[in-house]
């Protein structure tokens, strides 16, 4: 009889509640608080660790309707620092958790944390515990943290995923900023155009109308166009709605459009840029991260793939994976793909011939984040101009159409 697999207990968190204090200090100066615990006896301790007496202690009423607050990827970002932190300072790390966790001001990293806690306590790793939560902690997360479980440098491991979190979080805000730059400004663009359509070209319509005089065809074709969007509003409006849902429902279900998207993107003067350089600097601080925690590389590879953010990367660092358990380098694998530039070539084949590819593949990530950083600002001066253009082209073309007729007869007199 074949024997069972060892299993990994599942532990119910206690429930966190808010609890109002009162007491007084060393002095006799009365204070009042606040802390978040599982119990009265819990919350009265609490609040007893900063020399209080406590005198009178009471669970807050919690409102009936209260939807909790999403927990981002920022927010786990945060957390692997303050647990990297804790951990290098030597507090342990249930303790970690639990100071973690009861600080933090959103219900549902608290909720969150604590659950961790006690999958903890109930003498889970903390690798399978994380594992419980892939929304928010994804493989390279729980591989990493099981790398410096088993080697016993967790604290090291912790350091090093807070960094790579932050790092990670930072180049896609940037990388996001880019991305809505533009289209925040075609939105301003037509919401700016469809006031002017709907509602201020039938004013000057109605003073054309009493003047009984031909109008000029520029004119004319602004006024169809302002009368079609009166009677046709709600389907401009349904049909824009309707592109961008089917737009992200087919991007969502349809790996070949994904694919196809990605490799438009990189096309796109200035933002392509931007996303070309932000997976590579991806590219290098996943695969930094990774191979300092002692995986071997083609392992490393396959999770480097997926964060790299863009099918053009993910596909090359695949082969360059398979190129790699073959026996090639990886500075040669990645000369074949063509999608890295030179320099980043370069600097991992120093990288492998010193021994010390980690380093250098970190060097690179910064290079590129700051390159990011510069694009970005580069792209936001850009527009900056841009808006005023598109605009005021827009809306000078609309108050040209509606001026046109008054010139006309101005001329004439």
């Amino acid at each position: 009889m074949a024997p069972k697999a060892p299993t990994t207990k599942t532990v119910k968190p206690p429930k966190i509640y808010t609890y109002a204090w009162e007491g007084v200090d060393k002095g006799g100066k009365t204070l009042k608080g606040e802390v978040k615990a599982s119990s009265v006896l819990e919350a009265r301790k609490e609040a007893q660790r900063s020399g209080v007496r406590v005198k009178k202690i009471s669970k807050k009423a919690e409102p009936l309707f209260q939807s909790k607050p999403k927990i981002t990827p920022k927010d786990i970002a945060i957390f692997s620092r303050q647990l990297a932190t804790m951990m290098s300072s030597g507090v342990p790390i249930v303790q970690a958790f639990d100071i973690v966790g009861k600080g933090h001001a959103n219900a549902s990293m608290q909720d969150l944390i604590l659950g961790i806690k006690a999958e903890v306590e109930g003498g889970n790793s903390l690798a399978n515990s994380l594992r419980k939560k892939p929304q928010y902690f994804d493989d390279l997360f729980c591989n990493l943290v099981e790398a410096g479980e088993n080697g016993g440098v967790l604290d090291s491991l912790l350091d090093k995923i807070a960094t790579y979190k932050e790092k990670t979080e930072e180049i896609k805000a940037k990388v996001k900023k880019a991305m809505t730059y533009p289209i925040a400004v075609m939105v301003v663009a037509v919401v700016v155009t469809m006031v002017l359509l709907i509602f201020v070209i039938p004013k000057f319509k109605e003073l054309f109308d009493g003047f009984g005089a031909k109008l000029p065809e520029f004119t004319l074709m602004v006024i169809g166009m302002s009368e079609y969007m009166q009677a046709n509003w709600w389907i401009v409006l349904g049909t824009g709605f309707a592109i961008g849902y089917t737009f992200k429902t087919v991007h969502q279900r349809s790996e070949r459009f994904r694919e196809l998207v990605d490799i438009g993107v990189l096309k796109i003067p200035v933002v392509g840029e931007i996303l070309e350089k932000s997976a590579i600097a991806r590219f290098g601080r996943t695969l930094s991260t990774i191979f300092a925690a002692g995986v071997p590389l083609t392992e490393a590879l396959q999770s480097v793939a997926g964060a790299t953010g863009n099918f053009v990367f993910s596909s090359a660092v695949m082969r360059m994976r398979t190129m790699v358990s073959e026996g090639q380098s990886l500075q040669l694998a990645m000369k074949q793909q063509e999608v890295f530039p030179n320099m980043v070539v370069q600097m991992t084949a120093i990288g492998e011939e010193a021994g010390s590819l980690d380093k250098m593949l970190s060097k690179v990530a910064d290079f590129y984040e700051a390159e990011v950083d510069n694009a970005v600002d580069a792209l936001s001066s850009l527009m900056e101009p841009l808006i005023m253009v598109v605009i005021g082209g827009m809306v000078g073309g609309l108050i040209v159409a509606m001026y046109l007729p008054i010139f006309q007869m101005a001329n004439a007199v």
